[in-house]
């Protein structure tokens, strides 16, 4: 399974909402151009997390956005599934129970399953708090030579 940009860049959308959130909106530009992601990409991805109600908007000069929640209320999987649908490393298809090989998809479906689980046990226990802490950590020992 593959995240694809989009999930990628809502993940960089949020955390860097969290992290420059100092009590005004976060413009566009500002956060394009941290993130290196393309303002008219980035009004597309933030549109699904205003929808799915994980950040708000602010019109006029101040205006920006926000996160509406905590950063400890939402989860990896919470917004990978916003922007990515549902997160499964196969798309299983229904197998006819006249097929010879019904035994071992069921077998291997299994797999699939089991791995699916460990998937979104990951993505649903780390919170965008999680990173921000994880981002301010290293942040302490980020240097240019």
């Amino acid at each position: 399974m593959l995240i694809s940009t989009k999930g990628q860049y809502a993940m960089r959308i949020m955390i860097d909402l969290a992290i420059n959130y100092t009590g005004n909106a976060v413009t566009v530009k500002a956060i394009a151009g941290r993130q290196g992601i393309s303002e008219k990409y980035l009004e597309q991805i933030i549109s699904s997390l205003s929808k799915a109600g994980y950040v708000k908007s602010t019109r006029g000069a101040r205006g920006g956005y926000r996160l509406v929640n905590k950063p400890e209320e939402y989860t990896v999987g919470m917004i990978l599934r916003t922007v990515e649908g549902d997160i499964s490393p196969v798309d299983v298809q229904e197998t006819s129970e006249d097929g010879a090989y019904v035994a071992v998809d069921s077998v291997i479906n299994d797999v699939w399953d089991k791995l699916a689980d460990a998937i979104n046990d990951v993505v649903d226990n780390i919170t965008v708090d999680d990173l921000v802490r994880n981002y301010n950590e290293r942040a302490g020992y980020v240097y240019f030579i």
